[in-house]
Formats: structure tokens, C-alpha cells, sequence
């Protein structure tokens, strides 16, 4: 059995109804050229007859809340669903049925976990959406595990389903199991991380006068901090990379700066439109990955992240001076990160966000928040990648919303495009999706101030 860290915890005492913690990918596939008609029933055939029993983790059931043990009593009709769109189904409906699903708790007493193959959508195309309880994985090695069971090559052939991903580059998934580390280890390793996290706490008493520090108080009252219900509602679009690493280039900022500022227009856009626009700026909560690596060979699947805060500006009606504030307030966030180790980190984050954590677990500070929404970038992949033949044609990351949180943007990198989803409550915000316009008009805004 494998023990539960702090944030694996938190993430099972965070969940109730109407704030399911589980992440979702959304998969969309080209169906090869010359295909049979029956070339997704019968991808759906080979993996719910395959023997070969699931890998870790998605054999990993929860025990008395606190740890991991493997599941003796598989059985794969508890986790896998397919389903046919009425053709020819557009991206509106199958973002419909995500929706509908991404709404619904994980059962368990199971490996919390489902997989399904949607079919029918106009373009000759198909869809996995995956969905794994967040205390299981982070977003970045949920996409890792799930980039496993796809190839770089349009003619390999994979016989194994995502879930038994054992017998395939067992190398690399031998390096993805984590150690299976004693309880009177755990407590020494967080013993020695201690005193480094609580010299950075002290630190922070100087560092708040810094004009960039973003302190766990300023984040305004807006329309996306409201109790959440258990309705979700997706958005995803595509857009070009290289636009971003344009802006990012030519303002001498990080493509992730630029990330920031696109959402943080289209967000005061939007709010905008609702006469909800707080005069203080938005405060994003940005996850920062703690992992030592950008390959495959992670040493750990469980979560390795901490967060930093963003002042989003979105007080700003000057896009420049937006994205200016935003780099200013991430570099102040990246640095004080920099001085801590992993478990120093993890420690830091813990207190220095306790308060935020409390309020969303229990309501008891219903006039505080230490945030306003959650905005997270998941490295994808640069080469393009194919199941069975079928190329994938996009990604999309959909994450949680919590309470008091409407809202959560997550993007994925792949290939060539920067892929956005949007998660809301739908009966808290409405027309979430105009989001996805605003963020094209930032982006010809910036092209365009460049350009004169």
C-alpha cells in the first residue's frame, strides 16, 4: 500500500456533490483515410476483451482514506462506456455529453477512473474522454500516462488498452511508479523541509511591500466567486502557438505571461458584458509543476505541484500594461519558489494557503478568498500522435471548479496549438463559451498594436 500525501488528502476532503475532483481529457481523433466503417467498434471490441489486467495507477483503489492498495476485483465494465453520437454529432453536442459526465462523481469503492469512446461526430471523427480523480494524478501526468498508450508513428499498432499500460515501455512506467516510501520516512523528509519552508514565510514579511507580491487577501469579490452547483458546462478551442510566442518575444515576457494576459482580457471582456467587473484586479491561482524533469521518466505519477499567484490586472483597460503587471507578479511568485525544494515547497504552500484551502473545504469565511479562479497550463506533446492509425487532432485538459470558484481555464500544448478548455458552473456563469471569442480578439489586439 502507498500513502496518501498532504495534497492527495486534500483533494478527497475537498470532494463532495456539487464539487467533483476529478481532471478529464477530451481526445479527438481523425478516423484514417480507407478506414471501415467499423473501425471504432471495433477499436472498442479489442480493449474490453483484452486480458491483460490494468497497470498502476489505474488499479489503485482508496483505503480508509489514506492509502493506495491494488485492486484485487477489477472489472472493466465499471470503467469503461461507449457511446454514439447521432450523426453527424457537432463539437456543440459532444461538448454537451462532457459536460454532462464531467458533472458526475467517481465511485470509490472502484480505481476512480472512467474511459469513453464517443462516436459519430461529423468529419469523419471520434472522441476519448478520460476521467481520473485528481488525488490520483496531477494534470501533467495524467497526460504522460495517456500519451503512453498512443504512438508517435501512424502505422504502429497498440493492443493494450490506456489502462493496462504494464508490458509498454515498462522502462519508463517503472520509473513512473512511486517509491513506496514507510510512514516514518515520509514524516522525516517532511521534518528536515520544514525549517527551509518557514524561513521563506518569514521572508514574506519584508518581501509584501514589493509592489509585484501578490498577498492571500487582495483577490476582490466578483461574479465567479459564488457557491457552485453540481452543473458543469465545457468550452474548448484551438489557437496557434507561434501567436503566443510572437507577443512573447517581442515584449521580452514568457509564453505563459502571455497566456495570463489573453485570458485576463477576454475575462474582463466578459465581465464586462455582465457588469460584474470588480475594480481591484482578478487574482489567478497558477499551479506550478515541483517536477525535476520535462520527459517522460517523472519519478512520480501523485501530484508534485504547488501554486503561485497572478495579478491578472484586469483593472487595466491597456493590454500592454496588463501583461506587463502579470510578468512583474509571476516572477516575484517563480522566485521565492526557486529557494525551496520540492517538500519545502509543498510545506509553504500548505500554510501560506491554509486559509484559502478552509474556506473552500468549509464556507466558515464566506467574505474571504485568497483567489478568484484557477488558470493551468499542462505541457503536451510536440510530435503528433495516433491510436491504432487514427491521428489525434486536439486535446482538451478539463480540470475542476470549486466553491466559491465558477471558473477554471486549463490548456494543453500540442504540436503546433495551444488548446484552451473552460470549465464553469453553467448556472452561475452563462455563455461561458463567449470567453473563447474574446480571447481571439486579445490576440489580434496584441498582433495588431505590434504591428503599428
Amino acid at each position: 500500500m502507498r500513502l496518501l500525501t498532504a495534497i492527495d488528502q486534500l483533494f478527497i476532503l475537498l470532494e463532495n456533490r456539487n464539487q467533483p475532483m476529478h481532471i478529464g481529457g477530451l481526445f479527438l481523433f481523425e478516423i484514417p483515410d480507407g478506414a471501415s466503417d467499423t473501425f471504432v467498434s471495433d477499436l472498442v471490441q479489442q480493449m474490453v476483451t483484452q486480458k491483460t489486467p490494468p497497470s498502476f495507477p489505474f488499479n489503485q483503489v482508496l483505503y480508509h482514506l489514506a492509502w493506495w492498495k491494488t485492486d484485487e476485483n477489477f472489472e472493466v465494465d465499471h470503467h469503461f462506456r461507449h457511446i454514439a453520437l447521432p450523426k453527424p454529432a457537432r463539437i456543440r453536442e459532444l461538448l454537451t455529453y462532457v459536460s454532462q459526465e464531467h458533472s458526475k462523481l467517481l465511485n470509490r469503492a472502484k480505481p476512480m477512473w472512467e474511459c469513453h469512446i464517443i462516436e459519430g461526430i461529423e468529419g469523419n471523427r471520434f472522441a476519448l474522454y478520460f476521467k481520473i480523480h485528481h488525488s490520483m494524478v496531477d494534470g501533467i501526468a495524467a497526460i504522460r500516462l495517456v500519451k503512453k498508450s498512443l504512438s508517435e508513428s501512424p502505422t504502429e499498432r497498440i493492443s493494450l488498452p490506456i489502462w493496462s499500460l504494464m508490458t509498454r515501455h515498462r522502462h519508463q512506467l517503472d520509473a513512473l511508479i512511486p517509491e513506496d516510501k514507510s510512514l516514518l520516512r515520509v514524516v522525516k523528509e517532511q521534518a528536515l523541509a520544514i525549517p527551509p519552508a518557514i524561513k521563506a514565510l518569514c521572508k514574506n514579511v519584508v518581501e509584501r511591500f514589493d509592489k509585484d507580491y501578490i498577498t492571500t487577501t487582495q483577490a476582490p469579490d466578483s461574479p465567479l466567486n459564488q457557491p457552485v452547483s453540481s452543473s458543469r458546462r465545457i468550452s474548448a478551442q484551438s489557437y496557434e502557438l507561434i501567436r503566443f510566442q510572437t507577443i512573447a518575444k517581442h515584449y521580452a515576457v514568457t509564453v505563459n505571461d502571455v497566456i495570463l494576459a489573453i485570458c485576463s482580457g477576454a475575462l474582463r471582456r466578459y465581465l464586462l458584458d455582465i457588469n460584474g467587473l470588480p475594480k481591484k484586479p482578478l487574482i489567478a491561482f497558477v499551479p506550478l509543476s515541483l517536477r525535476d524533469d520535462n520527459d517522460s521518466t517523472s519519478q512520480h505519477v501523485g501530484n508534485q505541484i504547488t501554486f503561485i499567484l497572478a495579478n491578472l490586472a484586469t483593472h487595466l483597460a491597456d493590454p500592454v500594461a496588463r501583461l506587463k503587471t502579470i510578468n512583474g507578479s509571476t516572477k516575484n511568485s517563480k522566485k521565492r519558489f526557486s529557494r525551496m525544494k520540492q517538500a519545502s515547497s509543498i510545506i509553504y504552500s500548505g500554510v501560506a494557503y491554509s486559509r484559502s484551502g478552509l474556506q473552500v473545504l468549509t464556507g466558515l469565511f464566506p467574505d474571504y478568498r485568497g483567489f478568484n479562479l484557477i488558470i493551468s497550463n499542462v505541457p503536451g506533446s510536440h510530435q503528433p500522435l495516433y491510436w491504432q492509425g487514427a491521428k489525434l487532432q486536439a486535446l482538451y485538459p478539463a480540470s475542476i471548479v470549486l466553491n466559491d470558484q465558477a471558473m477554471n481555464i486549463t490548456l494543453c500544448t500540442y504540436v503546433d496549438k495551444i488548446e484552451f478548455c473552460i470549465v464553469t458552473c453553467s448556472q452561475i456563469l452563462p455563455h461561458s463559451q463567449r470567453l473563447l471569442t474574446y480571447m481571439e480578439e486579445e490576440l489580434k489586439e496584441f498582433e495588431s498594436l505590434m504591428s503599428n
